[in-house]
């Protein structure tokens, strides 16, 4: 459904055109201190501006309206609302009979029987990872102690730093898209996080991933290049009391279990489905497959504003997580 997680449970709700869009968090602890204010700077980073994103603006301002009194929370469920304030739906009246390739457009219609809001996406839009975001930073007042920091390590095919902005820019050139692999990692979540088999950090992480759109694939530690090894070289050796291993190919999580070390996993974000270059899809409503050109205002490149989004999504895994530990 919309909701994630058991003792601390974020529910997302809103449409990318709609009047206003929010999260609410169930199971916030009585007693952190927290403003608007506090929101505001991962909701900055998530923001729109620079080259190959969208140019769509809004002020993000977030409006915290239940569970919190004298700037501390208060136990109470705690519910953030964000208003629209720029919208140009007119633009997507043409995807109602000619839906976007690799989008959600069809298999919304199809699922809701047509009557889902198919303006920027509805409530498949990537507009609804602001919620998550300011979920995200309350998460952090829970996870004390635990940094989550994250960096692009790749934008289409390019692994150099300084050839992103290039990369982009002939995306933009072409009317095209691309995508890119982020990495994050969390430093000191203590040892004993996670449940055996479904519940264990890397599944419990990976299903907050998987919510954010665009997500297609996610690896912890060495990931896939841990096929190619053996045994002796994976492995890593524990050199004190606490848990600490001199390699960390494992990313922080054995049996399912978070064993001290930092948490690390790589996430692949897709290039942007709408893109400005002519496209076939199929007419619903002629029967017949036509070309297709979208309007709007769309990101080149989604990777460049996902990091903050995915350091989110941790936070609300991790928060959850610890907070299950502790009842133990």
């Amino acid at each position: 459904m919309n909701s994630f997680g058991r003792n601390f449970r974020v529910s997302i709700f809103g449409e990318s055109h709609g009047i206003e869009l929010g999260v609410v968090i169930d199971g916030v602890p009585a007693g952190l201190p927290l403003s608007e204010a506090d929101l505001m700077v991962d909701i900055e980073r998530r923001k729109s501006g620079a080259r190959g994103t969208t140019p769509r603006k809004e002020s993000d301002m977030p409006h915290i309206v239940s569970g919190l009194f004298n700037e501390h929370t208060t136990g109470a469920p705690l519910a953030i609302l964000f208003r629209n304030e720029n919208t140009i739906s007119n633009d997507y009246r043409n995807l109602v009979t000619h839906p976007r390739p690799s989008h959600s457009d069809w298999v919304a219609g199809q699922k809701f029987h047509g009557w889902n809001d198919y303006r920027g996406g509805g409530h498949f839009s990537g507009r609804l990872t602001l919620g998550l975001v300011a979920a995200g930073a309350v998460a952090r007042k829970v996870l004390a102690g635990v940094e989550i920091t994250s960096r692009i390590l790749e934008i289409g095919g390019c692994t150099d730093p300084a050839g992103f902005a290039d990369v982009v820019e002939a995306a933009l050139r072409a009317h095209d898209s691309v995508g890119g692999i982020i990495e994050c990692r969390a430093d000191g979540v203590s040892v004993g996080w996670g449940e055996p088999f479904f519940d264990s950090v890397e599944s419990y992480i990976s299903h907050a991933i998987f919510s954010v759109p665009a997500v297609r694939g996610i690896e912890f530690g060495t990931g896939f290049q841990a096929a190619r090894m053996r045994g002796s070289s994976h492995n890593d050796p524990i050199v004190d009391a606490t848990g600490r291993t001199a390699t960390n190919h494992a990313g922080g999580v054995v049996g399912g279990i978070s064993n001290g070390n930092p948490v690390v996993f790589r996430v692949a974000i897709k290039p942007t489905a709408s893109i400005a270059a002519p496209q076939q899809t199929f007419n619903t409503e002629h029967g017949a497959v036509e070309e297709l050109r979208i309007r709007g205002r769309h990101d080149a490149c989604i990777a460049l504003r996902a990091p903050v989004v995915i350091e989110a999504a941790t936070a609300i895994a991790l928060a959850d997580l610890k907070l299950t530990a502790s009842t133990r």
